[in-house]
């Protein structure tokens, strides 16, 4: 007879995707498995993480929106800052610590969620405050904690290894988790491929939505507007997994455009080739998506030449992509398509992009400019650029991808014609002064 007990879960509304707490459970299990493999790790040890802290902005009382820092919400699902969390080795057991908060705080933040209330919510075996870490550990003498610290080669900055008031009277290895549990989060299981096939569903329609509704006169941040908007109303996506990157014209060619510098500020105009690269973010599983088009609906012959060079690398990786593949020999058979498509095509390209600075430091230098054409050059100055991106999923036979926008140029052309009757109205068209 069913007990009518209701499952933990994340979910934001019935037209979101329920994500159930056991997909944490499944992790730490993972986690566990590996670390048992491990000669290095005895017996007793325990794995401690320390969350994301909340923050102020700058000196003020302001609290920017929190995000859970990644490997703590891939064991423990956790949405809250300035929690700790400890996970059995040997037993799969995992413990929570949350922050104790003032009694007065309920006034700002509503009820104040009590210990039992956390163990239930995320579906952990215990849940003590924060003041308790150091009494609970030491009646539960661990015989390693295994801390987290390793270098993010991307980032160049190091993990923020976990610590409180009494670690050092703990064995701390800082070494072994890093490498053992970044492999672990590379594997997605099957709750968590719903997940990111959840996530790039929202973030695709939300591109196409942009598509239907861009037009020559607007500003490309009305363009990042739209997309956060279809992200969060329609598919609970509150945080982006990034900063906007909606490039047009020339700006399409700055790789991180969008910052606090040039912040999506650019009046589009009529040929203007756009570059949106942009991605919701649901639950801390995110989506990395750009599409790229002229902003008029329809691409002159020297768009779609680059766009179609473009395109035929991305489909030749995912031609070629499967288990045993190096990630450089990927990389180089994009060039070489991407090469090829152009030169038979008598089209520049430099990396997709017209990088007007680096070609003119080329043409400045006679060792490099012998072997370029000023002619051909000048023809493609303000073009900007062109960037396709998929999520893909490595299977056992080749890949699954995950996007579902418009891709080839016929495709785009007409969703673009068919939201021609629906493009919103701008605040000037509507007889206002732009806001």
């Amino acid at each position: 007879m069913a007990s009518g007990r209701v499952e933990p879960a994340y979910c934001r509304g019935s037209h979101t995707l329920v994500v159930p707490m056991l997909m944490f459970k499944q992790n730490r299990e993972k986690l566990c498995a590996r670390l048992r493999q491990n000669k290095d790790v005895p017996k007793g040890a325990m794995v401690l993480l320390q969350g994301g802290e909340a923050d102020t902005r700058n000196c003020s009382d302001h609290e920017p929106l929190f995000r859970q820092e990644s490997f703590f919400h891939w064991m423990f699902g956790v949405e809250e800052p300035d929690f700790y969390g400890v996970l059995e080795v040997d037993t799969g057991k995992a413990i929570l610590f949350p922050p104790k908060l003032p009694d007065a705080y309920s006034v700002w933040m509503g009820k104040l969620l009590t210990e039992e209330d956390f163990k239930v919510r995320y579906e952990v075996d215990e849940t003590y405050f924060i003041p308790e870490i150091a009494n609970v550990l030491k009646e539960k003498s661990p015989s390693v904690l295994l801390t987290l610290r390793g270098l993010n080669t991307d980032s160049g900055k190091y993990s923020r290894e976990a610590a409180f008031d009494g670690i050092s009277e703990f064995k701390v290895n800082n070494e072994i988790l890093h490498p053992e549990i970044s492999e672990c989060r590379v594997f997605k299981s099957d709750m968590e491929l719903e997940v990111l096939r959840y996530t790039n569903r929202i973030s695709s329609e939300a591109h196409k939505e942009v598509m239907r509704n861009v037009k020559p006169g607007m500003y490309e941040y009305q363009m990042e507007s739209m997309f956060h908007h279809y992200c969060y109303f329609q598919g609970g996506l509150r945080h982006l997994s990034y900063t906007c990157i909606c490039g047009s014209g020339d700006n399409g060619s700055v790789l991180h455009y969008g910052h606090a510098g040039a912040p999506n500020s650019k009046q589009l105009h009529n040929g203007d080739m756009c570059l949106l690269d942009m991605g919701g973010e649901y639950y801390c599983y995110a989506s990395d998506i750009t599409c790229s088009y002229p902003c008029n609906g329809k691409f002159t012959e020297k768009q779609k030449g680059i766009y179609n060079a473009v395109l035929k690398s991305s489909r030749a990786v995912m031609a070629a992509v499967k288990p045993g593949v190096s990630w450089v020999d990927m990389h180089l058979l994009a060039d070489r398509v991407q090469q090829r498509g152009c030169y038979e095509n008598n089209y520049l390209i430099t990396l997709c992009f017209v990088f007007v600075q680096l070609l003119d430091e080329a043409l400045a230098n006679a060792d490099q400019a012998r072997f370029m054409c000023r002619e051909v050059i000048d023809q493609y100055r303000g073009f900007g650029g062109v960037r396709i991106e998929d999520d893909i999923v490595v299977t056992e036979d080749g890949m699954e991808c995950l996007t579902v926008v418009p891709r080839t140029v016929e495709e785009i052309e007409q969703l673009m014609a068919e939201g021609e009757g629906c493009r919103v109205t701008l605040p000037q068209e509507a007889g206002k002064p732009a806001l």
